[in-house]
């Protein structure tokens, strides 16, 4: 059957929605507005739901016939950005906005929960909806799935809006696309002194610093080459004056892997080249290495039903291959438990000018990438509850 009008229908619900969202940006664990006015429209709609890490929210359309249970997630934080855009329709709230398509991905699965219950009765099994909390903290997705929002779920899909694609492009694959990120701390510890006598002293700034040049060999020689690593260092705290040796310094960064064997592997080397480091140096070294989210890993049969689903809205040629990414997404607590996927949308412009990355001050999405992630939200959940 074909339902492109009602999928039509939604398209300026979608899109109002959106610019709402956008202009009140909330961040990860105080999307309290959000979360309201996601209900509000659930329950305009004619779907109850439930409520889960605090300002999550799930809803379930049951279908006529009994089946399986295909979910579809949205994030709906925003970040601790000032926007400088020119939009119309820019955030509200001072120092928060918008810069990561969240808002698009919120009002695109409220546009598919609408288009999908007014056909609810030609569901072969029933579908979930999920809008999740703190994806930008990458701790969301791992607080709904322990308080059980997974338990009744066959499969999943969440999808990316993507500046780096153009409008009209989609893109899923099989396998890692997305990294693990886990935070890493190393703080060195050395004997103060004066700066002009340096011997009698033990510097710990000397040692963060030979260690970070250091660590980049952990990459080339402990990794295997073909299984991409990241590690860097963002962050460097130590000393208070010119001339002071300092007793500690502190270094943090992140450490992105795209399967658990490396993430296990590449752990330890950063622990070994701290400590003998430190060593060297006549210093110590404590490391800690925080875990984040896990590599994002999209399940092969769950990836063959949403390319279905997306060869039903676009071309073949718009179907395109991608290079995985080293950014981190909390979907993967999602496909640990079940099998499910991550697509990317296109939502860049033709005119490179108006292109900014995620997570930039000036982040635009090109609107009309809203109907292409409504129409394979709604499309994924009918191919698979035919197909799974």
């Amino acid at each position: 059957m074909d339902f492109k009008n009602i999928l039509a229908e939604q398209e300026k619900y979608v899109l109002d929605l959106r610019r709402e969202f956008h202009m009140h940006p909330e961040t990860s664990w105080n999307e309290k507005r959000t979360s309201k006015r996601i209900k509000e429209e659930l329950a305009k709609i004619g779907i109850s739901y439930q409520e889960y890490a605090d300002t999550g929210v799930a809803a379930v359309i049951k279908g006529s016939n009994a089946g399986k249970t295909a979910a579809l997630r949205a994030d709906m934080d925003a970040l601790k950005v000032e926007e400088k855009t020119d939009l119309e329709f820019k955030s509200k709230n001072e120092g928060i906005m918008h810069a990561c398509g969240h808002d698009g991905h919120t009002a695109m699965l409220l546009g598919t929960a609408r288009a999908l219950y007014e056909i609810k009765d030609q569901l072969a099994g029933n579908v979930k909806l999920i809008f999740q909390p703190a994806e930008e903290m990458v701790q969301g997705a791992a607080k709904m799935v322990e308080e059980g929002v997974l338990d009744d779920v066959d499969g999943i899909m969440g999808i990316h809006l993507w500046a780096d694609l153009p409008t009209g492009k989609i893109n899923v694959e099989a396998g890692p696309r997305m990294a693990s990120g886990d935070y890493v701390i190393v703080e060195f510890t050395g004997k103060g002194g004066h700066g002009s006598m340096p011997h009698q002293g033990v510097d710990p700034i000397v040692m963060a610093s030979s260690f970070v040049l250091d660590s980049q060999a952990i990459l080339s020689r402990e990794t295997n080459s073909l299984d991409p690593v990241v590690l860097t260092f963002g962050k460097m705290k130590s000393g208070s004056r010119f001339n002071v040796i300092p007793d500690k310094a502190e270094i943090v960064g992140t450490l992105r892997c795209f399967s658990e064997k490396t993430r296990v592997q590449a752990s330890k080397a950063i622990k070994r080249y701290a400590e003998k480091t430190a060593k060297a140096y006549r210093g110590e070294a404590e490391v800690t290495i925080q875990k984040g989210t896990p590599p994002t890993i999209n399940d092969q049969r769950a990836a063959e039903i949403a390319r279905s689903a997306a060869q039903k809205i676009i071309a073949a040629e718009d179907l395109i291959a991608m290079d995985k990414t080293t950014g981190s997404e909390d979907m993967a607590y999602y496909l640990r438990e079940v099998p499910g996927v991550i697509a990317f949308v296109g939502a860049g412009f033709e005119d490179e000018e108006q292109n900014y990355p995620h997570h930039n001050s000036k982040f635009k999405i090109n609107e009309d990438s809203l109907k292409t992630g409504t129409s394979l939200y709604f499309n994924f959940a009918l191919e698979f509850l035919r197909k799974f």
